[in-house]
């Protein structure tokens, strides 16, 4: 099963994404988080295999909290890495570099086909 965290200030998107990705009989929503503080909270709290971070969110942004949480890879003895993969409205160049250098493992923009989304969590998680 892929764990899943959604942090998202929208919540009607965090909704749309559950039933999507649960949908799926490999996927669980495991956490959701509408801002980035909220986000690193959840994702320590659950270590999920995934999240997928907005970027633009009031409570911390989406960078600061990728760079917060990829920084913790190799430090937990035995804890599972989260990837993240950044799910946003904007693909401003600033947005996609300022996310990669964060370490964000994925970007992929919120009208993209459902199954594109799903595709690029399994790929993630594997």
């Amino acid at each position: 099963m892929i764990r899943v965290v959604l942090a998202d200030d929208q919540a009607v998107v965090r909704m749309g994404f559950r039933v999507l990705l649960e949908e799926h009989g490999d996927i669980e929503v495991v956490g959701e988080a509408s801002g980035g503080l909220e986000a690193i909270d959840v994702v320590r709290r659950q270590r999920p295999d995934v999240v997928l971070m907005d970027l633009r969110m009031p409570g911390g942004d989406g960078i600061a909290a990728t760079r917060e949480i990829t920084s913790w890879h190799g430090v937990v003895p035995g804890g599972r890495e989260t990837a993240v993969l950044v799910v946003t409205t904007f693909d401003l160049d600033d947005d996609v570099f300022g996310a990669l250098e964060a370490g964000a493992d994925g970007f992929v923009l919120k009208d993209c086909e459902p199954e594109e989304l799903v595709d690029a969590v399994r790929r993630l998680a594997a």
